[in-house]
């Protein structure tokens, strides 16, 4: 029995058509040199101009009247996770258990600091678990060109994965030129490298016409999910961001949901919602608690003849 029934997804993919056909679609403008790109949702629109190498020369947001991190191929519970651990104490040995843990339940990915790349790299060659690096984490406060360079660095040392956290202050400024030009940083050291890029938007700090100023400009510069949370703010991930989330992005892009996913019944609410990718300490809880789910229901449908 699969995470979503087939009923769920046929609903899942019939929506994401419909939102692909109906959305604004990105608008592309020649200035001179340069080109801008317009994403809408709801009556916000986000536009970013880019000069003739894709460096970002202005980008705003006004009020008016992608690659899609699709589902994954195996819909089995522990495909959707990212098994994560990215405390400040995490010692060598705990990594190495996280590892194994993750080669056991067939996880997505680790989740690390980047320090523990060349480790988990070393212990995950030859299966099929990715590593999975944090920039920028978890205040996003660095400078652009730092964040650049450190993907660059976690991509060298192994990563096929990066989460890189947003400048929250300049996004509340709305100095949105800085913002896009602090995704698109990170975005191409990833796409060059053959690399995925998530961007984490803290929605705990946000407005909800901020999350959507900052879902749009991470579409624009083409990263591949956008994640509400790293986990170390004032509050995780929640159904209705996800929502918004998904619905902001579209067919396009991921989400990935992030930030206080412990049990099995909270990751199933989050991918109902529209998550394609999970990020949580929990991993083994979760897969655990589906199992037992599906043992009890078993045993349930036998004592029922």
């Amino acid at each position: 029995m699969e995470i979503i029934e087939l009923e769920e997804i046929t609903k899942i993919v019939t929506l994401e058509i419909i939102n692909a056909l109906s959305d604004e679609k990105i608008h592309t403008s020649s200035i001179r040199d340069s080109f801008c790109s317009v994403e809408c949702v709801d009556e916000l629109c986000v536009t970013t101009c880019f000069n003739e190498i894709g460096q970002v020369i202005s980008a705003g947001a006004e009020r008016v009247s992608n690659r899609f991190g699709s589902l994954p191929d195996d819909l089995s519970v522990a495909k959707y996770i990212d098994h994560t651990l990215l405390k400040p104490e995490a010692t060598a040995e705990q990594i190495r258990s996280l590892c194994a843990e993750a080669k056991e339940y067939h996880f997505v990915s680790v989740c690390v600091n980047p320090i523990h790349i060349s480790l988990c790299a070393h212990l995950l060659s030859g299966s099929d678990v990715k590593v999975c690096s944090v920039i920028g984490f978890p205040l996003g406060a660095n400078l652009p060109e730092t964040k650049a360079f450190e993907a660059q660095k976690a991509i060298e040392q192994g990563a096929s994965e990066v989460d890189m956290v947003i400048n929250i202050g300049a996004l509340k400024d709305r100095n949105l030129e800085l913002v896009a030009k602090d995704i698109l940083g990170v975005v191409n050291t990833a796409h060059t490298r053959n690399a995925l890029c998530k961007v984490i938007i803290e929605t705990s700090l946000l407005t909800d016409e901020e999350k959507k100023i900052a879902c749009l400009l991470s579409k624009e510069a083409g990263a591949d999910f956008v994640k509400t949370s790293t986990g170390f703010s004032t509050g995780g991930a929640t159904v209705e961001d996800v929502a918004l989330m998904k619905r902001t992005v579209g067919p396009l892009v991921g989400v990935k949901a992030s930030g206080g996913v412990r049990s099995f019944e909270t990751m199933e609410k989050m991918v109902k919602a529209g998550a394609t990718r999970i990020g949580a300490t929990a991993g083994v809880r979760i897969v655990q608690g589906r199992e037992n789910s599906d043992a009890s229901s078993n045993s349930i449908q036998k004592n029922s003849y």
